[in-house]
């Protein structure tokens, strides 16, 4: 496989977005834009470490349910939560259920909870300067960089779990702060992004 494939539709994309039809959407409206408001980035923090060791789509997948499952996300609700919702996150066949990363998605609520700024501010104060040009190839690509090592430094000592320096790139790239579609690839990312609740 190539690292750029051109669709049924003519449109050049990453070749992962080329795989399913699930990568396809999120690959052509969602991973890249830049996105701010805190419950949205807990979100993406929270399935990008649901996913360590997991296929991203099969919490692409799975996302519908771990919206429900986890009061959309919502910072303040899931800060709240306490061993009853344990209990019942791990019965939930529609979510990963695995104790470590629900107990931690509830730990980094409350962490979450506590930035005086913000999630969305913190996580965007680690963002890079933009690249010149975008990769030629999936080889060129790293797998974390000296913010992704900063970031998850700085997330660690505020009581953040589960967030790494691959994962906290895979973060930024997954969320704009970072643009690692290919060259060539047809998507286009603007400044403007989605915002979700701040």
């Amino acid at each position: 496989m190539t690292d750029l494939v051109t669709g049924p539709d003519g449109l050049p994309r990453c070749a992962w977005g080329a795989s399913t039809p699930d990568y396809a959407v999120y690959h052509d409206t969602e991973w890249g834009r830049p996105l701010r408001g805190d419950d949205a980035l807990y979100e993406r923090l929270t399935l990008e470490a649901f996913q360590s060791g997991l296929s991203w789509l099969t919490i692409l997948r799975k996302r519908p349910a771990f919206r429900l499952a986890f009061d959309e996300f919502r910072i303040d609700k899931v800060a709240g939560y306490g061993e009853a919702d344990v209990a019942r996150l791990l019965a939930d066949v529609g979510i990963v259920r695995n104790r470590a990363k629900v107990e931690a998605a509830i730990a980094n609520a409350r962490a979450a909870l506590d930035l005086p700024d913000g999630l969305s501010a913190l996580l965007w104060s680690y963002a890079p300067a933009p690249r010149a040009a975008r990769p030629r190839s999936f080889a060129s690509v790293p797998a974390l960089t000296p913010e992704s090592t900063a970031l998850a430094k700085a997330l660690k000592k505020r009581g953040f779990r589960f967030v790494g320096p691959t994962t906290a790139y895979a973060l930024m790239q997954a969320t704009g702060m970072v643009d690692d579609h290919l060259a060539g690839c047809h998507v286009t990312i603007g400044e403007a992004g989605a915002t979700g609740r701040a």
